[in-house]
């Protein structure tokens, strides 16, 4: 959310609600995804054909090797005429022609209930051995969450880091004059809709333990923030005072919110606790908002215009002395942290234009990630190495970038606009 400037793109709910064009529903079913760049370093890995994989529902090898080409890590070669499984022996000498420092190889089973067996195996092939074993036992629906375990678990074996597959997005769009809240796994596909409102709906933000969204809707002709339970599609109202109601920002142990209010004229930042009772006010004067968490819930980072123009500044969480964050540019806003604490990724204003830039919070170093030049809403992957952001590019897209800008992939459809992306937690 924005409140600072009503010609920007980067707008928020209070100065601008219409900022969609008409796309299908169906275009959101499926989203495609096209990588660009090349990283600095890239782990080359040879990802072949899963056996008996053309007869199951899902196609894991490419949904694994599309996962890791995104990362900027690791390059998936291409797999030819391979044929192996998890009990195959390597030919080394033919794998290593293909330039691979890691192999993965596996068989997809359909069992005699109806449940899918997938298992895998992961080779050294510089070493010539064996590195790990995989294993798991899904429903036919869960084989797409099957084949991100799949690759979180490849991408911690070889980097060290966990991965960030099973996590999801959420995203808004607008379609035939109804508005969408959507919910997909980290790569865009299997986008479900969890709400839908011939209102707008804005800032969708994940609870840290995955299980319910905080969202702004003007159903009732004022923005109220509601906490929706992804599970039974429950929901309830969290801040419905006199005024505006916006930009939810769930506290790290989740039993908080901070959001702007109005309720005593301007826009200030209130925490409002999940379980009832009168909000507590955090910041006065000027216009605050845009409210985001450290990681360890410690101190907060918003968006206020009490130097002259919107910067970011940051206090302790329960309120006090304030202190500027950024100095380079005259309009930076939208501040998401990384989960690991190094980094925030911002917004800011260059000429007539807004990119996505990223600061290392240890030394205030900044960098632009984008040459995009209507980038807004910044989120960070689970695992700190991944963003997510809407941009106009050929059209309304989210992208992904990593953190040095040199990996980017479009998740995009056919058509249309989509906003608001926000990344949620790993599920297990």
């Amino acid at each position: 959310m924005n409140l600072f400037n009503s010609s920007a793109r980067c707008l928020g709910w209070l100065l601008s609600l219409v900022f969609f064009s008409v796309l299908s529903t169906s275009a959101w079913a499926q989203f495609r995804v096209e990588v660009t760049g090349v990283g600095l370093t890239q782990l080359p890995i040879l990802v072949t054909p899963f056996k008996a994989e053309a007869q199951s529902p899902q196609k894991l090898s490419s949904i694994v090797q599309a996962n890791l080409s995104r990362t900027g890590q690791i390059k998936p070669l291409p797999t030819g005429n391979w044929v192996m499984d998890e009990m195959s022996r390597p030919d080394w000498t033919s794998v290593r022609a293909t330039s691979a420092e890691a192999l993965l190889a596996g068989s997809v089973t359909r069992l005699a209930d109806g449940r899918f067996d997938v298992r895998a195996r992961l080779w050294d092939v510089v070493k010539g051995q064996e590195k790990a074993d995989f294993r798991d036992t899904v429903g036919a629906a869960d084989l797409r969450l099957s084949a991100h375990r799949l690759s979180d678990w490849v991408y911690q074996q070889l980097t060290g880091t966990p991965g960030l597959f099973t996590s999801r997005i959420t995203y808004v769009t607008k379609s035939g004059g109804r508005y969408s809240l959507w919910v997909a796994d980290s790569d865009g596909e299997g986008a479900r809709s969890a709400i839908n409102s011939p209102e707008p709906i804005i800032s969708p933000s994940w609870s840290p333990s995955g299980s319910h969204l905080a969202y702004v809707s003007f159903e009732n002709r004022k923005p109220v923030v509601y906490v929706h339970e992804l599970a039974t599609g429950q929901r309830r109202e969290i801040a419905n005072f006199k005024g505006s109601n916006s930009a939810p920002a769930w506290s790290p142990d989740g039993r908080s919110i901070v959001a702007t209010l109005s309720r005593d004229g301007g826009s200030q930042l209130w925490r409002v606790s999940l379980q009832g009772g009168e909000p507590q006010r955090l910041t006065s004067g000027s216009i605050n908002t845009e409210p985001a968490f450290s990681p360890d819930g410690q101190t907060l980072y918003f968006v206020s215009d009490r130097g002259g123009n919107p910067q970011i500044y940051k206090m302790p969480a329960s309120g006090g002395a304030v202190e500027r964050v950024t100095f380079n540019g005259t309009y930076n806003i939208s501040p998401a942290l990384s989960p690991d604490g190094r980094w925030m990724a911002y917004v800011s204003r260059t000429g007539a234009g807004f990119k996505l830039h990223v600061m290392d919070l240890a030394s205030g170093q900044t960098s632009a990630l984008t040459d995009t030049n209507a980038d807004e809403r910044p989120s960070f992957a689970p695992n700190s190495r991944l963003l997510v952001y809407a941009t106009q590019q050929g059209g309304e897209a989210l992208m992904t970038t990593t953190l040095d800008g040199r990996i980017k992939a479009r998740l995009s459809g056919q058509v249309g606009d989509l906003r608001e992306p926000h990344w949620g937690p790993s599920r297990p």
